[in-house]
């Protein structure tokens, strides 16, 4: 499924690099072209010799040769390359490309690159758990990087924890499914039979966190397993799915181009960027309504009785799409009402300009935040309403997957 791509590897100082040339052996056998490229201090855990053997191409660690003068044209690499993987990628060099420092070979290919780039952390795990490590992994993945999620291992806590390097056969696997599969007949034959296969699908999910100080912060009890459901569903089925998800414990659906974010405005910025281009938009993220005026910068202290926190209205990210929105774009809305629901729903799909929503109840056992089953109700546009028995939100995803193919074959 690789054959044919062009994959720059990119190695850091971990003691799981040993674990480069195994995925490097994959990755050519895969039919991929490896360019590794090594930090310096990679270099003190495997050697580039090993690494050239196997990919069959001189390993790359400098911006120029000291003995030659020859210079490495980083911007030719990032141009050159179909996906840029760091594996593994140090706590060290996360926070480097999270804040644009450009102090190796490797970042400045990274700041160069126009392809998608895979991200596969590894660390102590306590580092991996640590504020720092978890603001520059969210910054990482809101600039449009993709993380391959780390193994788990324990704490020195002894709490279980993530941070060990994926296997080199989790990345491969990974990245078969991420990446767009070189056009023969077998794939094509494959892929244009999936309902949709060619459509381009934005899914919102999670919450957003709205700061009142560096601690503290607004929000709500959603977890994102619709929204994350609905991701795994609809790239099964064929879509590019670009997720915009708030802050979860979900890990990332396999081959789901994910940007994370924290707040409401956030959201609403990614959403914007990548709406113009979306066939089907499907929002199921628990927006926050209000978020304070003014952020403390130092956390506030307990010394009065009362607090009050001035709020202001946050920008409706559904309505704003719904104001952008074109032929023959769908874009579909969530209602979770807990009275006057039907009404509710049929009110916010009018007012939003929306093609169809899902509504759920907090009256219905089983639905609703943080479970894993839901009980919905599809309302369009025409009054036409759909109910579902209770399923578990998996079900509930392939239902609305289900009822969009039967939109797009209406149009």
């Amino acid at each position: 499924m690789l054959k044919g791509k062009k994959i720059i590897l990119g190695i850091c100082g971990s003691i799981a690099a040993y674990k480069a040339a195994a995925l490097t052996r994959l990755l050519v056998k895969a039919g991929a072209e490896v360019q590794v490229i090594m930090t310096p201090d990679a270099t003190a855990f495997i050697t580039p010799l090993t690494l050239a053997t196997l990919s069959n191409r001189p390993v790359l660690t400098r911006y120029f040769d000291e003995t030659t003068g020859e210079w490495t044209n980083h911007v030719h690499l990032g141009l050159w390359a179909d996906a840029l993987v760091i594996a593994p990628a140090s706590a060290n060099t996360l926070a480097k490309l999270a804040n644009g420092l450009c102090d190796n070979l490797l970042c400045a290919v990274y700041l160069s690159a126009k392809c998608p780039t895979f991200l596969a952390p590894a660390m102590d795990l306590d580092m991996w758990a640590h504020p720092a490590t978890r603001q520059n992994i969210q910054q990482l993945q809101l600039f449009g990087n993709t993380l391959i999620p780390p193994e788990k291992g324990e704490l020195a806590s002894g709490l279980i924890g993530e941070g060990r390097l994926a296997e080199p056969e989790q990345i491969l696997a990974f990245l078969k499914k991420s990446l767009p599969v070189n056009s023969d007949k077998t794939a094509t034959a494959t892929t244009s039979s999936l309902p949709f296969a060619g459509k381009k699908v934005l899914v919102s999910a999670g919450p957003t966190y709205e700061a009142i100080d560096p601690v503290r912060f607004i929000g709500n009890h959603s977890s994102g397993k619709m929204g994350y459901a609905l991701a795994e569903v609809l790239q099964q089925l064929g879509a590019k799915v670009v997720l915009v998800s708030g802050p979860t414990h979900l890990p990332v659906p396999q081959g789901v181009y994910t940007i994370g974010v924290t707040s409401a405005n956030e959201m609403l910025e990614a959403c914007k960027q990548e709406f113009e281009t979306a066939d089907i938009t499907i929002m199921s993220a628990a927006v926050a309504d209000y978020t304070p005026q003014q952020v403390a910068s130092q956390k506030i202290k307990k010394d009065e009785e009362s607090l009050v926190l001035a709020l202001t209205k946050t920008t409706d990210i559904l309505a704003t799409l719904g104001k952008l929105k074109k032929p023959p774009q769908l874009l579909i809305g969530f209602a979770l009402e807990t009275n006057n629901e039907q009404v509710n729903a049929q009110h916010k799909l009018e007012k939003k300009n929306l093609d169809f929503i899902v509504l759920n109840s907090m009256q219905d056992k089983g639905a609703g935040f943080a479970g894993d089953t839901n009980k919905i109700t599809i309302i369009d546009r025409n009054g036409e309403q759909q109910s579902f028995p209770l399923k578990t939100k998996k079900e509930v995803a392939q239902d609305i997957c289900d009822y969009i193919v039967k939109k797009l074959h209406d149009q």
